[in-house]
């Protein structure tokens, strides 16, 4: 994928999808995107935005957690490809392509400052979508399960699998999204569960019993799809 030099940084983009590259496209306040908030998740720091590339979802790098009232934006630098948004970029580039439920990737950039960095990337939204937490329709676990288990067959760790991270589309598709800290590596049975069990406790946190018992048939149909 073609890189463009930004102020302080650089982006890295789909030439197929995005004619116009440049750091407006990471600016939510830049009347081009026409951005609109996402309330559900992203930390406040994620929206909806529109241009010659589409409907895509624009998301800037936030921490959580206690670590988050050091610095809420800003990440130590170990070099362009080691930046969270390309690292994020080229692993949903590699499994788009090979045809994983996962957005089109479409622009990723950093700004760095010394020692330290920010970033943030762009990828497809898909239409119609909702999160998993939202629509916890039994009929979902089969599809739900299949997507994640392509996902390990494919050797991808997500790293923060949970219910906002699953979206089900109008026509019963189940999408993986926000693979920040997620990456490629050999996934024991041991990595697969515990990707799972982090879904589970994010069903229950969700959705209480009604979760636990979703999760229960996405385990028993993920189990099956492994014994086939």
């Amino acid at each position: 994928m073609p890189c463009l030099a930004l102020a302080h940084g650089a982006m890295r983009y789909d030439p197929e999808r995005v004619a116009a590259p440049g750091g407006y496209l990471f600016d939510p306040a830049d009347s081009r995107l026409g951005a609109v908030a996402v309330s559900d998740g992203g930390r406040q720091a994620a929206w909806f935005v529109a241009g010659d590339f589409g409907q895509g979802v624009l998301r800037h790098y936030r921490r959580g957690g206690l670590i988050a009232r050091l610095s809420r934006d800003r990440y130590v630098w170990g070099g362009a490809s080691r930046t969270r948004s390309f690292a994020e970029f080229d692993l949903m580039h590699a499994m788009h392509a090979r045809g994983l439920p996962v957005p089109r990737p479409l622009a990723a950039a950093y700004w760095r400052r010394g020692a330290a960095y920010r970033a943030a990337i762009l990828v497809e939204r898909i239409p119609g979508v909702t999160a998993l937490a939202s629509s916890l329709d039994p009929a979902s676990c089969a599809t739900v399960a299949k997507a994640i288990f392509a996902m390990h067959e494919a050797d991808v760790w997500h790293a923060d699998l949970n219910a906002f991270n699953i979206l089900l589309g109008p026509d019963g598709r189940a999408w993986l999204i926000d693979f920040d800290r997620g990456r490629r590596r050999r996934l024991t049975d041991r990595l697969r569960q515990a990707n799972l069990l982090r879904l589970r406790r994010s069903l229950v946190k969700t959705r209480g019993a009604e979760g636990e018992r979703y999760w229960l048939n996405l385990d028993r149909a993920y189990t099956e799809l492994r014994t086939d």
